[in-house]
């Protein structure tokens, strides 16, 4: 048997005392008659990454909807920094990256960043102090004055994640955040990833890029709905004696049909 039971443990990478960022509990989600979400039991703990993988369709975009609290989930208890859904209190320790870029063509990088900065009630004094921080973990220093029309997919990636970043939040969630991204690109983006971990924030990465899986603290898998296991890359592939995180995946899937 292959299953993993989520809610036995925690993510986390060591046995240090940490808080608990997410905890999710029996969620549950239709759109009409169609059940999306299937009784999901997660936690999520400070200082890691975690990759949910699935393939298109599989739920993961509502998860991560449910999670940053822009849509409800239909039954279940939905946990983020210790307050249940619609988290007004928490919201602003929030940082959500989506699929697609929200930017304004024209204006610059740093325009960009005060205006979202603003949107997350930061002062002038605040937001000056932290675009030269978000700016500099992206990589972006010396293109803070360009327009973004100007900029390469790549350069919108990045900036999004700025954006993500500029009000600090102790969550951050990232929608497919490489998809389309070269792998100069994809490497500058998991390397900015890992020092924001390092420095004890949560993140929540979906992707379906296995190679980018394996990057990450833990991996939650999931198809048509549900998790069919979860665990640490390593040892989800030597539970299924094989290489790859996309050879578990298969291995997974056959023994949740059978």
């Amino acid at each position: 048997m292959y299953l993993c039971v989520v809610n036995q443990y925690s993510i986390g990478t060591n046995d240090k005392i940490v808080d608990m960022i997410v905890e999710l509990k029996n969620i549950h989600k239709k759109f009409g008659k169609q059940e999306v979400l299937n009784g999901i039991d997660l936690e999520l703990q400070e200082g890691t990454i975690c990759g949910l993988l699935g393939p298109s369709g599989c739920g993961k975009t509502t998860l991560v909807n449910i999670i940053v609290g822009t849509n409800s989930a239909n039954s279940g208890t939905a946990v983020v920094l210790g307050e249940q859904f619609p988290f007004t209190e928490i919201r602003k320790q929030i940082g959500f990256m989506p699929q697609t870029e929200a930017l304004y063509l024209d204006l610059t990088a740093q325009e960009n960043l005060r205006f979202f900065g603003s949107l997350y009630g930061l002062s002038n004094t605040e937001i000056s102090a932290n675009i030269p921080r978000v700016l500099s973990l992206v990589r972006l220093d010396d293109q803070k004055r360009k327009t973004v029309n100007l900029f390469s997919g790549g350069m919108k990636r990045r900036l999004s994640l700025a954006i993500a970043l500029i009000h600090n939040p102790k969550l951050l969630v990232l929608d497919e955040p490489t998809v389309g991204l070269d792998p100069e690109h994809r490497l500058k983006l998991w390397k900015a990833f890992r020092l924001l971990a390092n420095e004890g924030k949560c993140l929540l990465i979906t992707t379906h890029v296995m190679d980018e899986a394996a990057s990450c603290d833990t991996i939650v898998m999931l198809r048509n709905g549900k998790i069919i296991s979860h665990g640490k890359p390593s040892l989800l592939m030597q539970e299924t004696n094989t290489g790859t995180l996309e050879e578990a995946f298969l291995k997974y899937e056959i023994e949740v049909e059978n």
